[in-house]
C-alpha cells in the first residue's frame, strides 16, 4: 500500500524525471515526504520564489525536451507560478507544474486558498486537469506526460487534492514512459514540398521550436545548404540551427532587422517547420497578408491545431520536424544569389557602431563570441538588453540559448540556475538587464543551495530600457514610471557567495570575464551602461529627437 504522494514519485521516477523545482506547501506534504526518499533519483530544487520555480521548469523542458516539473502550494503558490505556465505554452516547451489542492470535502466553498484550477489555467495551459482519487493517479500522469511532450509541446497543470495524498491505494506505479512516434510525412507530401520549391525563384526555410533532435537539425541543414536555400529562425530559436552554415540568415524575432523582413516578405514560397506563428516572428502578422498569405505556404507541424490557425497554408503537413527533415531531398534552382545576399546581410549585421557607454556591449558580445565555449549556455529575460545575446551572438551546433517567447521579465536568472542543474559541466552565461534582474534576484539563493551557479552578466543602465525607447518613441522628453534606483549589485550578489565585479569600462571586461570563469561558485559582473545606449544604432537622444521632428511636422 501506497500513498497518493508515494504513488505520484515512484511513478515520476520511473518516467524517467531526475529533478523537481519548487517552493514546499502544506497542501502537497505527503509529496514532500515522498521525495525524501527518492533523493539520488529524483531530487527537489528548493527555490525562493514559486515564479522562479515555474521559470526554471519552462526552461528545462526547453532545454532537456523532457517536462520540465514544478511542484507549488494551493492559491497564491499557483498564481505565482502562472508566469511559469504561460511561458512554457509560448515557448512550446514540455512542463508539468503539480499544485496542492484544497480537501475534496471542502472544494466548491472558496476555502482557505481555493482556486478552480481548471477555470484558471484551461486557456493558459495544453491542458489541466485535477485528480480526486488515489487509484487514478498513473493514468491522469501517464496522460499528462504524454501530453506535454507530444504534438505542440507544452504545459500542463495538476491539482492534488490533499486528502488524495494521503489516502491509501494498492494501484502500482508506472514502469515507464510511453514511446510516441513522430509522426512523419506521407511520400506524397514531401514530393509535393520539393515540387513547390523547385518552382520558387526566392525559396526561403523558416523553423523554430524546442524539440528538434541532433539528427533533425543535421538533415535540414544538409537539405538547404545542398539546395541553397536561406534559413531563418523564429523568435528566439536561433539556436536550434547552425548560425555558422553559409545558408543561415537570421532571426525573425523583436527588432527583426530589415533584411530578414525582406526574406519573409519577398519570398514566394516559404518551407515553415516546426514554427507557431507569432506576432513577433511575423512583425505583427504584417509579413504574410492574413489568412492567406501571397507567398506560397508550406506549413509542418506536428500538431493539426498549429496548421491553419492563423495562415491557411498551400500545403499543411501535420508532421514531427526530425522526421520531415529526414525525408527531404535537395532541389535546385536559380536562387543561389538569393541566398547569397541574405547570408551577407546576415553578417553585416555585426557591424556596430562604437556604443556612447562606458561598456561597450558590441565590444563585450564581440570577446563573448571568441572566448565562450562551443556548448555554452545563454540565458536571458525580456528588455532592450537581449539585443546583445539574440542578434550579436553566433550560436553553433552545441550552444543553447533559453529566452522566452512571452517576453517574461525575470527568466533568465532562474532559466540559467536550471541549465547549470541540468548540466553542471557546461558554461552558462545569464545576460540581464537591471530592471530584469530584480524581479528574480533572490534565486541566487536557490543557485546557492543548489551548487548550480552561472556567470550573470547585469547589464545597469538605471532604467526600464523597452518601455523608455516605446516612451521617448511616443512621449519624447515625458518620462515616467521607467528610472531606477538600483542596490548595490555586487554586495547582493557576494552576499549569496558569488564572486562579483563592478566592470566600469570596456576595457576591463576580458579580465574581469576571465576571472568569472575561473571562479567555482558562480559570478556576477554589474556592467555600467549609459542609458544612451539605448539600441546599438540609435541613441536616446536621437529617438527623443526623432520623435519630437516628427511631432512638430506633423
Amino acid at each position: 500500500m501506497r500513498n497518493g504522494g508515494q504513488l505520484l514519485v515512484e511513478s515520476l521516477v520511473a518516467l524517467g524525471a531526475t529533478k523537481g523545482f519548487g517552493v514546499p506547501g502544506e497542501s502537497y506534504l505527503a509529496v514532500l515526504d515522498a521525495l525524501h526518499d527518492s533523493k539520488g533519483e529524483l531530487d527537489f530544487v528548493l527555490c525562493r520564489n514559486e515564479g522562479g520555480a515555474a521559470f526554471m521548469a519552462a526552461a528545462w523542458g526547453k532545454l532537456m525536451a523532457q517536462p520540465g516539473l514544478c511542484f507549488v502550494t494551493r492559491g497564491p503558490g499557483v498564481t505565482n507560478a502562472s508566469i511559469g505556465v504561460h511561458t512554457a505554452m509560448q515557448d512550446s516547451a514540455p512542463m508539468i507544474l503539480f499544485v496542492g489542492q484544497v480537501g475534496t470535502d471542502m472544494k466548491g466553498r472558496e476555502a482557505f486558498q481555493e482556486i478552480d484550477y481548471r477555470a484558471v489555467y484551461g486557456t493558459m495551459a495544453k491542458w489541466a486537469v485535477e485528480i480526486d482519487d488515489v487509484a487514478r493517479i498513473p493514468e491522469i500522469l501517464a496522460r499528462a506526460w504524454t501530453t506535454a511532450t507530444t504534438g505542440r509541446p507544452g504545459p500542463v497543470v495538476i491539482a492534488l487534492p490533499e486528502d488524495m495524498l494521503t489516502s491509501l491505494t494498492d494501484v502500482a506505479p508506472l514502469r515507464g514512459p510511453a514511446r510516441v512516434a513522430e509522426p512523419a510525412p506521407t511520400v506524397e507530401a514531401v514530393s509535393e514540398t520539393l515540387k513547390l520549391l523547385q518552382t520558387a525563384q526566392r525559396p526561403l526555410v523558416l523553423m523554430g521550436g524546442c524539440n528538434w533532435t541532433g539528427a533533425g537539425q543535421a538533415a535540414l541543414q544538409e537539405f538547404a545548404e545542398a539546395s541553397h536555400i536561406p534559413v531563418v529562425a523564429a523568435f528566439r530559436y536561433q539556436d536550434q540551427f547552425d548560425n555558422f552554415s553559409p545558408v543561415y540568415a537570421g532571426e525573425a524575432g523583436v527588432g527583426m532587422p530589415g533584411h530578414v523582413k525582406a526574406l519573409i516578405r519577398d519570398a514566394d514560397v516559404i518551407l515553415a517547420i516546426n514554427v507557431r506563428f507569432g506576432e513577433m516572428t511575423t512583425d505583427g502578422y504584417s509579413l504574410l497578408n492574413v489568412p492567406v498569405p501571397s507567398q506560397t505556404l508550406i506549413h509542418v507541424h506536428a500538431s493539426d491545431r498549429e496548421i491553419g490557425k492563423i495562415y491557411q497554408p498551400t500545403l499543411g503537413i501535420q508532421a514531427g520536424p526530425n522526421a520531415f527533415s529526414g525525408a527531404l531531398r535537395p532541389v535546385s534552382g536559380d536562387w543561389q544569389d538569393w541566398c547569397a545576399q541574405g547570408r551577407k546581410a546576415y553578417l553585416e549585421g555585426f557591424e556596430l557602431p562604437a556604443q556612447p557607454s562606458p561598456v561597450d556591449m558590441g565590444l563585450v558580445t564581440a570577446h563573448l563570441r571568441e572566448v565562450l565555449p562551443e556548448d555554452a549556455i545563454l540565458t536571458n529575460g525580456a528588455g532592450n538588453f537581449t539585443v546583445w545575446p539574440n542578434k550579436f551572438y553566433k550560436f553553433g551546433p552545441q550552444a543553447r540559448l533559453l529566452a522566452p517567447q512571452s517576453g517574461a521579465m525575470g527568466y533568465g536568472v532562474p532559466a540559467a540556475v536550471a541549465a547549470k542543474v541540468a548540466c553542471p559541466e557546461r558554461m552558462v552565461v545569464c545576460f540581464a538587464g537591471d530592471g530584469d534582474f530584480q524581479m528574480n534576484c533572490q534565486e541566487l539563493g536557490t543557485a546557492m543551495q543548489a551548487g548550480a551557479q552561472p556567470i550573470i552578466l547585469v547589464l545597469n543602465n538605471g532604467i526600464y530600457g523597452t518601455i523608455r525607447a516605446h516612451q521617448e518613441r511616443n512621449y519624447p522628453a515625458r518620462v515616467s514610471g521607467t528610472e531606477l534606483e538600483n542596490p548595490d549589485f555586487v554586495m547582493l550578489a557576494q552576499s549569496y557567495g558569488y564572486h562579483a565585479e563592478r566592470v566600469e569600462a570596456t576595457e576591463d571586461f576580458p579580465a574581469a570575464f576571465a576571472r568569472a570563469r575561473a571562479s567555482r561558485t558562480g559570478a556576477l559582473l554589474e556592467l555600467q551602461i549609459s542609458p544612451e545606449a539605448l539600441t546599438p544604432r540609435q541613441t536616446l537622444t536621437q529617438m527623443r529627437q526623432a520623435a519630437q521632428k516628427s511631432k512638430e511636422t506633423s
